[in-house]
């Protein structure tokens, strides 16, 4: 076992110990920071309770990683319609094992289901969240979500996945109908993220 707990040598030993690292080091953005905080440390007590919590095939609550995908301008958000979850989400799911970390698993299922290359990632998670599922998801009970911020290149075109009823640009002071309590916060805290970053990503 590697200091972390996890199976040495394995895709998600990798994944669960960058986890670790990253979820270590992060610091919540001021305008959440005592809600982030207990949650922080509730996914870092999660890792360490469960060597393959980062794996889809682990427990029932098992870390995700997404990513909140705007425009150049920062004035809309890319949201898909799941077809599971029947709603209007952020891009992103399960992390897999050729994953290098966290951030290049939300990087990759924003690409999968937003269909736009060139994304521009922030170095470090903009927001965590933990929630129930409800609806075909089988075995799967609970994501402890790691959420990035990402910028499309200017005059992106997203492309529908087979996981999507739809993939479309947002306005960011319009959201659907019944999302704002879902995406407010994380829409704010990545346009946060972006604007205070010259780089906008990387």
């Amino acid at each position: 076992m590697t200091d972390d707990g996890a199976p040495p040598g394995t895709p998600y030993g990798v994944l669960h110990a960058d986890a670790v690292r990253v979820l270590t080091a992060w610091e919540p953005p001021a305008a959440a920071r005592g809600p982030q905080e207990l949650l922080r440390r509730d996914f870092l007590d999660h890792l360490a309770r469960h060597p393959d919590g980062v794996a889809k095939a682990g427990p029932p609550a098992h870390l995700t990683a997404s990513c909140v995908v705007l425009d150049a301008d920062l004035a809309h958000v890319l949201l898909t319609h799941h077809r599971k979850a029947r709603q209007w989400y952020q891009l992103g799911g399960h992390v897999e094992p050729l994953d290098r970390s966290l951030r290049a698993a939300a990087e990759r299922e924003a690409r999968e289901e937003g269909g736009i290359e060139g994304l521009r990632v922030t170095l470090a998670p903009v927001q965590l969240d933990r929630h129930r599922l409800v609806g075909a998801f089988g075995r799967c009970a609970e994501h402890l979500d790691v959420r990035y911020a990402a910028v499309a290149p200017a005059g992106a075109r997203p492309v529908v996945s087979a996981e999507s009823h739809d993939v479309r640009w947002w306005p960011v002071d319009d959201l659907p109908p019944g999302t704002a309590a879902e995406l407010r916060a994380p829409v704010d805290l990545a346009r946060a993220a972006l604007a205070a970053d010259p780089a906008r990503g990387r």
